[in-house]
């Protein structure tokens, strides 16, 4: 059965949300057995000492890059139709955005992504903050804290189109992403075999993870090419996908129609779940002693805010926006790397828990 028959038979929204069942469990998967973790990666780059994790995280980039840029090439994927290129953005945004989020990971010791996969992991502090983390993108999107939000995006605002488009304001075009995106990966495999040696089944489920972004960007294109309404090109987030699951456990009336978001973070849960069970990882976590419950909370509420102002998280505007060269994609990921590492040291001279 082809994709048009597919989508005649089932209808766009459940196609979309088996694209992103598919590409959720994936992830999942590849980045419980990793350790995939954007925030460990900081730190092992704050303490002068990029090691295993740092290495996981620049091999999985890097794989997502060339994944994405060989779709652009080969005429399969339009970067400009996307919402990282094609609608209005905000540098200001990106930037202040990110720094919020890089900060509030600290804190909640990993990203949306991370939490969410420790959640399934059976560790109850990470899901405590992602259940803050979910109510304030929802507060950030269309609540009380929305107003904050428009008003800081609204201070330095940037054109849609090739305003946000990395490789048209430099003009090396498709072609030179691709060569980017080659050294990207090859720095990653130089990383990581400098730290890993002959772990080629660490190295593989690194790319897996970094190419299941493609995967998600390809899914979502070539649905939108074969069906009749409107469909919105995507791959991994998880911010908004956190306020519209969080939605719809609050209420089915009023949640939105079912998409790639409504399988993506089930689906992930589970693929994590199945890599913790496999891997004999699972394990029940509460808050100990030296945890500050304060902490947790608060860097919850700075990464839904900061989420929600920039674009996207950790992996949903640094990666998966990231891979198409957007403009204020790049911006929030060296924006949440300064603020993690800003938050690290604040919290190493606290002499607070990293």
């Amino acid at each position: 059965m082809n994709l048009a028959s597919l989508l005649e038979t089932w209808g766009d929204s459940t196609v979309l949300a088996m694209a992103g069942a598919l590409v959720g469990f994936i992830f999942g998967l590849a980045a419980q057995r990793t350790r995939f973790c954007a925030r460990a990666a900081v730190i092992e780059c704050c303490d002068g000492q990029p090691g295993d994790r740092f290495s996981v995280w620049w091999l999985a980039f890097g794989a997502c890059l060339v994944g994405v840029q060989a779709l652009v090439l080969a005429g399969w994927l339009k970067p400009s139709d996307s919402r990282y290129i094609a609608p209005l953005g905000s540098i200001s945004g990106a930037v202040l955005g990110g720094l919020f989020f890089g900060a509030g990971m600290i804190l909640t010791r990993g990203c949306a992504s991370r939490l969410l996969i420790l959640s399934a992991n059976g560790n109850l502090r990470a899901l405590l903050s992602g259940l803050v983390f979910a109510v304030t993108v929802q507060a950030s999107i269309a609540g009380w804290l929305a107003p904050a939000r428009q008003a800081m995006a609204a201070w330095w605002p940037v054109n849609g189109g090739p305003s946000r488009d990395l490789l048209q304001l430099s003009s090396i075009g498709p072609s030179g992403g691709m060569v980017l995106a080659l050294l990207a990966l090859a720095t990653g495999f130089y990383f990581f075999f400098k730290t890993h040696q002959r772990r080629w089944g660490l190295a593989l489920g690194a790319i897996i993870a970094g190419l299941s972004i493609a995967l998600g960007w390809g899914l979502t294109q070539a649905i939108a090419l074969q069906s009749f309404e409107a469909v919105q090109i995507q791959s991994l987030s998880f911010s908004s996908g956190s306020a519209e699951m969080l939605m719809r456990a609050l209420s089915t009336s009023t949640s939105p129609s079912a998409g790639f978001d409504a399988g993506l973070l089930p689906a992930t849960f589970l693929g994590s779940l199945l890599g913790a069970l496999a891997g004999g990882d699972f394990k029940l976590e509460g808050f100990k002693t030296e945890n500050k419950l304060g902490h947790y909370l608060l860097g919850a509420v700075l990464m839904g805010f900061g989420a929600v102002l920039a674009g996207g998280c950790t992996v949903g505007a640094g990666m998966t926006g990231g891979s198409l060269f957007s403009l204020t994609a790049w911006l929030t990921l060296i924006a949440i790397w300064l603020g993690a590492g800003m938050a690290w040291r604040i919290n190493r001279r606290m002499g607070w828990p990293i």
